[in-house]
């Protein structure tokens, strides 16, 4: 039988983690700690906690993604998660707390703590907000092709990495970068 394994009230509020799907066999014989009134059960243990939920991303005051096991649509919206304890980080609005992470392969980009232990101390450090922007930025380079009709170039994926190393390894604008390009 499972001894309860209970985390300090509020140890969730204002955190960032990274939770990495795992199959629902996971959880089995382990007991639910807890149910959220938005339909997510949590599974706590001592080496971290279990969640199944239908939605991630941002959640009330915090800040939690799930990492899938395969790129392909299921027919559940519900999946489960866990995370390390020591994988949840402090988050606010207003310190420079993130920094972006950007796969040129599949064309995708999000954005990690500060605290990740892969953390090359390069990426410019951003708040909330400018990391949210930055993103927004980064996946229209990607998307859209109708910016690169003003540059003469040979290689537009080349074009791109140019301007998007830019925006994760400097605090340029984005108008920066295209003028100085």
């Amino acid at each position: 039988m499972q001894k309860n394994f209970k985390p300090a009230p509020n140890a969730f509020k204002h955190t960032f983690c990274v939770f990495q799907e795992v199959p629902i066999s996971a959880t089995e014989g382990l007991k639910v700690q807890y149910q959220s009134k938005a339909g997510s059960t949590y599974y706590y243990t001592p080496l971290g906690m279990y969640r199944w939920s239908n939605h991630w991303g941002r959640l009330a005051n915090s800040k939690w993604r799930l990492v899938a096991l395969e790129q392909q649509p299921t027919t559940t919206k519900f999946k489960l998660g866990f995370a390390a304890w020591d994988g949840f980080y402090p988050d606010n609005n207003t310190d420079l707390l993130y920094y972006l992470e950007v796969d040129y392969t599949r064309k995708t980009v999000n954005y990690q703590h500060k605290n990740n232990p892969l953390y090359d101390k390069r990426a410019v450090l951003r708040n909330s907000l400018d990391t949210t922007k930055k993103i927004k930025q980064i996946r229209n380079l990607f998307a859209l092709t109708s910016w690169a009709k003003y540059y003469e170039f040979e290689d537009l994926d080349l074009l791109r990495k140019r301007i998007i190393d830019q925006l994760v390894y400097t605090n340029a604008s984005l108008e920066e970068i295209k003028k100085s390009i």
